[in-house]
């Protein structure tokens, strides 16, 4: 058997995306491999079909447990032995499934990067004959990247020690020189780099500049009604569960997903989320990592991220079905300083790291071990140090050799082994330099995102310059694209000059006059709450509801507005002064139109129908010719076999996608239902009979319908 009928026995494809082929060619030649491709692009095919056709088995790096469930599961469906090695099973079972790759009996074998800790699980592994080691999520070994994991920091020994296989590494988001740190720690030998394009046409991004917690809900809600299905991100768990707590309060199936909820639940919520139970998830940047759910048509981000590659890493959750999807930031400049508190907390002083030591000699035991939480050293070392900052001196300690991590039977937390109990605090072997420069990289990447969120070029453009893409083409489709289509500019209507001239004038009214314009005073979300006729204290208290243009526009929805000064911004005729607290201005141009002594062009923003009045929504395809009442049929035949599976993901049966060609097609044979995209022979021999009985069941009610007018 060759790759090409693999794909089509297996995998139920035609033709392979680019460049998958090559990619598989060189792994099937002996060659290390490192691929950057963006996430929904088909990295998992690339490490899976070679290990049909190799001598030996897989291993498979992947960071969270969730991921491994179901990519296995996906596998056995499709005629393909596999298993995994995590903290989810136990000892004896761990024993019994390393005996069966000894043994030839697994193609693939997913194993948490965590287990390689144990010498012992070491030994064993090196007795297993390993046709190829794919690790998964690969910038997670590079301190340069967004998501660095010590326990992927390891993975360069584990090769060594396992004779240094054939390794072919994998990951949606790294810079160049995140690329170079990862060949470096992971020893490839003169590996075969394919670069994917960055690119991801089908989504469109957004910034939405906000000056409170108001208007994110309000602009989550619209995106929850226009999309229905998405994830929001948020920076921290209290955020999460405000926001969950707030969603669910509007009437929407949600999940809430973050590292203070118990594994079984965070395990829970996952599946509630990708079997369909559930449209909208809320979570920490935890959550998605491998989520096969393709019709996520949004993903909303409530707080700003650290980087440009966790932003893109968690946008590119949306739309893996390569239909269009939303991926909108939320933007306050207030919200940086949670990002400036994590990158203090994942960047703690020398002191901090040598008091950590110290305290370390002396709660060890006479073996050198000491079992503690981070909490519990934060507090002992009685200093305004915050546990992530104690966290990540710990694991300074572990990198550097000071320390060994180990797993503590019926605990989450880990325990710790002093390796190096006779040094000074002053001689730990640590690279202060190295250090400073991992800080100094860290506030560069904040630095970077919040050039995007104020950038004023192709959202899209801005992030493939930042990963080193060459193909540097407008997306014509972000908000910045829109803005700029000189199509979509047009001079305004007599009721449009009318509402610009009382937004001029507003901004005017709480501006200092001077001669010949007027110095800013206010920011744009104040002067929004003065044209809007808001209540809040704060308006009172500065005495701004006296001003002529208090309520002025009261009719209008606040969206709209921050859209409609936007839109003046980029037409010159309001400037933001920038910076922290920045203010919102008249330029020469705005006074002019607002002194009707100029005219001017814009881009219109679509202003909402009144309150009370719903949009209509878009049916689910708009461009085939699909029956809603078959596709339905077929996901319910689909959701029983899930079941019968042992309660699989749906999409491991079939994704949307090809249930939708099912209903387009109609095949009343299973050799015609082989010649839709997704179907393959394992598969067209399980799943199709039930998928045919539907067809004509539908068939035949629809015909009896016919018959009795009905």
């Amino acid at each position: 058997m060759d790759s090409q009928q693999a794909l089509e026995n297996y995998f139920g494809f035609r033709e392979f995306r680019e460049p998958q082929s090559e990619i598989i060619t060189e792994i099937l030649a002996g060659r290390d491999v490192f691929v950057v491709m963006p996430t929904g692009g088909g990295k998992s095919l690339c490490y899976q079909l070679p290990a049909i056709l190799l001598d030996g088995v897989t291993i498979v790096v992947s960071p969270l447990v969730a991921l491994m469930k179901d990519q296995v599961d996906g596998l056995v469906a499709r005629g393909i032995s596999a298993a995994l090695i995590n903290s989810t099973i136990s000892g004896a079972e761990q024993q019994e499934r390393i005996r069966r790759m000894r043994k030839g009996q697994y193609r693939v074998v997913y194993i948490a990067p965590e287990r390689f800790r144990s010498h012992s699980f070491l030994e064993a592994i090196g007795q297993v004959t390993v046709a190829l080691f794919a690790v998964d999520e690969a910038h997670c070994i590079s301190q340069w990247g967004h998501d660095f994991r010590p326990d992927y920091f390891r993975l360069g020994k584990v090769l060594d020690e396992l004779g240094k296989p054939q390794i072919a590494a994998f990951t949606a988001t790294a810079t160049p020189e995140v690329r170079s740190d990862i060949v470096k720690r992971l020893g490839l030998q003169n590996p075969r780099v394919f670069v994917a394009g960055f690119a991801r046409p089908n989504l469109r991004f957004v910034v939405t500049e906000t000056e409170g917690e108001l208007q994110k809900y309000e602009r989550l809600r619209d995106l929850i009604r226009r999309h229905g299905t998405g994830i929001v991100y948020c920076a921290t768990r209290k955020r999460v569960d405000q926001v969950s707590d707030t969603v669910e309060s509007w009437g929407t199936k949600v999940i809430r997903y973050h590292g203070g909820i118990d594994d079984d639940a965070r395990g829970a919520a996952q599946e509630r989320f990708t079997h369909n139970d559930c449209d909208v998830a809320v979570a920490t940047n935890a959550f998605g990592m491998g989520i096969d759910r393709s019709d996520v048509r949004f993903v909303a981000h409530f707080d700003i991220p650290g980087s440009l590659e966790a932003y893109y890493q968690e946008a590119g959750r949306a739309g893996r079905d390569g239909e269009p999807a939303e991926c909108e930031l939320f933007f306050n400049y207030a919200d940086t300083r949670v990002q400036e508190f994590f990158i203090d907390g994942n960047n703690p002083p020398m002191e901090l790291i040598r008091s950590l030591y110290l305290l370390l000699r002396n709660l060890v035991n006479p073996d050198g071990e000491v079992v503690v939480s981070t909490r519990d050293l934060a507090a002992r070392l009685g200093r305004d140090n915050n546990d992530m900052a104690v966290h990540s001196a710990v694991t300074i300690l572990d990198r550097h050799g000071v320390i060994d991590r180990f797993d503590v039977p019926g605990k989450r937390i880990l325990g710790i082994k002093l390796l190096r109990p006779d040094l000074r605090p002053s001689a730990l072997p640590i690279d202060t330099r190295a250090l400073q420069e991992k800080e100094k990289r860290d506030r560069a990447k904040l630095k970077a995102m919040l050039a995007y969120a104020y950038g004023r070029e192709c959202r899209q453009k801005i992030i493939l310059r930042y990963f080193g893409d060459p193909e540097l083409v407008s997306c014509g489709a972000c908000d910045q694209c829109s803005s700029n289509r000189p199509k979509n500019l047009r001079a305004p209507s007599d009721s449009e000059l009318v509402l610009v001239r009382k937004v001029l004038s507003g901004v005017a009214r709480m501006s200092v006059r001077t001669e010949p314009g007027f110095v800013p005073r206010f920011g744009r979300g104040r002067v929004i709450q003065v044209l809007l006729g808001s209540q809040a204290k704060e308006i009172f208290d500065a005495r701004l509801d006296e001003l002529t243009t208090y309520g002025l526009l009261r009719d209008k929805r606040p969206n709209y507005l921050y859209e409609l000064f936007r839109e003046l911004e980029v037409a010159k005729l309001l400037y933001s002064t920038g910076g922290q607290y920045p203010m919102i201005g008249l330029t020469e141009l705005g006074v002019a139109v607002m002194q009707n002594r100029a005219s001017f062009s814009m881009v219109w923003p679509e202003e909402p129908q009144p309150r009370g009045i719903k949009k209509s929504v878009p049916p689910e395809v708009v461009d085939e010719p699909v029956d809603p009442e078959l596709f339905a049929a077929l996901r319910k035949t689909r959701a029983a076999l899930a079941e019968e599976q042992g309660g699989v993901p749906h999409y491991v049966i079939f994704p949307d996608e090809t249930l939708k060609a099912f209903a387009r097609i109609r095949p009343q044979s299973i050799d015609a239902a082989r010649r839709i995209r997704g179907v393959g022979d394992i598969k067209a021999e399980r799943y199709v009979p039930a998928f045919l009985d539907a067809i004509r069941e539908f068939g035949r009610e629809s015909e009896h319908r016919a018959h009795s007018g009905g």
